[in-house]
């Protein structure tokens, strides 16, 4: 089915594919996807959102400030980079014929060009000369893609005057920016926005400085596993373990997008070598739901389950890729399923529980992430090779696979599956991903995610890009705490935690020493601060157990957290003080201990984190004076 017949059919109505989605958070076995079901999902998706940011955006002729810009309907701002959307807008435009989507696409150009253009070419962050302008790279490949394949839909006098603002874009971007001058997200990009540019307005200069930028692609990759690293300030700081700084919700869904394009397009077969080995190594921590599993990167503050808040996809980088590697093709089809399952009322929300939890969607999440969606429709002949046959390697029971330049270990066994990290690299003071020996993620094949981890404490790390979380913070990671003086300390902030693993006879078995530290690093004093953790993974449970070192003793009131994922009108089950049942979609989770189970009280019955997006049950096993062990075991039936 063409494009433009198949969009017309969806606009009447007609089904998505026929394809029918799996609930949030569950396995998923999809049926057999050729590319024309992946074009199509991807098709019906555009559209979805490109009605959406229609319906929000705002008309007011009056108010130049807000005429034109897409409204949030969570924020109290307008999202400068809104004009992303122009791209989107004009594939609608040209596919469909509907006026609406080129009248909204000059519509949003006029605001930016009236709100957030400056004079040395860049477009900053919000309306506010002196906001952050780097997001210049995003706005310029956004227009430098409407232009190149839509560019024909507009009168003459406007598209020149599109062309003339983007030679300004440019030239600041040829001014400003190096591979090195920010986090590494913005260079990588630039790799591809100053090739793109040099090809659209037939500028050597342009297509020279990608040359120039493109020979450093290579110094930025971990060893053993061709991580990319650069997400800290500066891009090359190291941790106190030596480690760099690797965030993979950026890098999957943005940093190789840029060079990966510019490879294709130069056919650089050497860097697409290398893409194509790094990109395998990111692919590890794909779960099998197609969300991606960033509980431990440096940027974790903006890890929706599905990616990161502010960037733009993984679609086209996997997509485009799945010809030297079918299991690339997987990736991209099972990430699409997800953000469709999160998208409700044209939006694309910024985790699976929002909805479940009446937390509204930031408009940004939809307009960054249909952009790479148009490209792949305007570039559709590369995506020939796309099925969703090739099992991800997450899918596989495989043991332990450790990934040592970001102290993190992966298992899979059986149908559990698993992360344990104690990364140290800390993108800012008192910003905390998951660390301490943690188990960061905790995943089910028959009934999806149990542990998601969140922030050790919410932070707005970037108040222009993040939404305030709707009631109490209450970090999602399983841990040990404890509380002295009103103070809470708490092994998620020990970035020294030692992490043993033993993986013998299908039984797996993290070892894990963690002391309870408060966010400045202070350990908890005059009371047990330092704990045996174990991790036991066999067939058909998880138990985890905590227990003081030898000599210490437990003087302070201290617990073992285990944050249940669960969405409000799951059923919950107290069977007795010492188990709890929920019920999930596909099967049962059964908690069980030896210590009496308390459920803390909330409003709704669940806490909810904007990191990754997910509500919980807030359940805590207290050591006691008579039980210094707490053990709790995790079975599925």
């Amino acid at each position: 089915m063409n494009r433009r017949k198949f969009i017309q059919n969806i606009a009447l109505g007609g089904m998505v594919c026929g394809i029918s989605l799996p609930g949030l958070f569950q396995s998923c076995t999809s049926k057999e996807k050729d590319s024309d079901e992946f074009l199509d999902l991807v098709s019906g998706l555009l559209k979805e959102w490109c009605d959406g940011m229609v319906k929000n955006q705002i008309i007011k002729p009056d108010n130049l400030a807000e005429h034109g810009a897409l409204g949030c309907p969570s924020c109290g701002f307008i999202h400068g980079r809104c004009m992303d959307a122009v791209y989107p807008f004009m594939y609608m435009a040209d596919t469909t014929g509907d006026k609406k989507y080129l009248d909204a696409a000059i519509l949003v150009m006029n605001w930016a060009e009236n709100n957030v253009s400056q004079e040395d070419g860049s477009w900053t962050v919000i309306p506010n000369p002196k906001s952050w302008r780097g997001i210049s790279v995003f706005g310029a490949i956004a227009l430098g893609e409407a232009l190149h394949y839509h560019g024909h839909l507009l009168e003459e006098e406007l598209k020149n005057k599109w062309y003339k603002r983007l030679d300004e874009v440019g030239a600041y971007l040829h001014r400003t920016f190096t591979m090195t001058f920010t986090n590494v997200n913005y260079g990588f990009t630039a790799v591809y926005a100053m090739n793109l540019l040099g090809k659209v307005l037939n500028k050597p200069k342009y297509t020279q400085r990608s040359h120039e930028l493109a020979k450093d692609v290579k110094n930025f990759f971990t060893e053993p596993n061709k991580l990319l690293f650069g997400e800290g300030k500066p891009s090359t700081k190291k941790s106190a373990k030596g480690l760099s700084f690797v965030d993979l919700g950026y890098n999957v869904e943005e940093s190789l997008n840029g060079p990966l394009m510019y490879a294709i397009h130069e056919n650089d077969e050497e860097m697409l070598a290398l893409l194509s080995q790094s990109m395998e190594s990111h692919l590890e921590f794909m779960l099998p739901d197609g969300a991606w599993d960033n509980s431990w990167g440096t940027r974790q503050a903006k890890w929706s389950y599905w990616g990161s808040r502010t960037t733009d996809g993984s679609q086209v980088t996997y997509g485009i890729m799945a010809k030297h590697n079918p299991v690339f093709g997987t990736a991209a089809v099972k990430n699409t399923e997800l953000l469709k399952r999160c998208t409700a009322d044209g939006l694309l929300h910024g985790g699976p529980h929002y909805i479940s939890h009446g937390v509204k969607p930031c408009i940004h999440h939809t307009f960054a992430h249909a952009k790479p969606l148009a490209t792949i429709l305007d570039m559709a002949k590369e995506f020939s090779h796309i099925n969703g046959n090739t099992p991800l390697p997450r899918t596989k029971s495989y043991g332990v696979k450790e990934f040592p330049e970001v102290s993190t270990w992966l298992f899979s066994s059986n149908n559990w599956r698993g992360t344990v990290t104690s990364y140290d690299a800390i993108y800012k003071e008192h910003v905390q991903q998951a660390t301490g020996g943690s188990l960061a993620v905790l995943y089910h094949n028959k009934v999806g995610t149990l542990f998601a981890a969140s922030m050790a404490k919410y932070k707005m790390v970037e108040k222009n890009n993040m939404q305030p979380l709707p009631g109490e913070d209450f970090a999602l990671t399983p841990r040990i705490e404890s509380y002295k003086d009103d103070k809470w300390y708490t092994n998620l902030f020990d970035l020294e935690a030692k992490v043993n693993v033993e993986d013998e006879n299908e039984k797996i078995v993290f070892d894990v020493e963690a002391s309870l530290r408060d966010e400045d690093r202070n350990m908890i004093v005059d009371t047990a601060s330092t704990f045996d953790i174990s991790y036991a993974c066999t067939k058909d449970k998880i138990v985890l157990s905590a227990k003081p070192i030898e000599g210490q003793e437990i003087k302070q009131k201290s617990a073992m957290v285990l944050p249940l994922l669960s969405p409000s009108g799951e059923k919950l089950t107290q069977v007795s003080p010492q188990l709890i049942e929920v019920q999930k979609q596909e099967g049962k989770v059964v908690l069980e201990s030896n210590v009496p189970l308390i459920i803390k009280k909330t409003d709704k019955g669940r806490v909810f984190n904007m990191v990754p997006g997910a509500e919980a049950v807030p359940i805590i096993a207290y050591f006691t004076k008579e039980v210094s062990e707490v053990i709790c075991t995790i079975r599925v039936i």
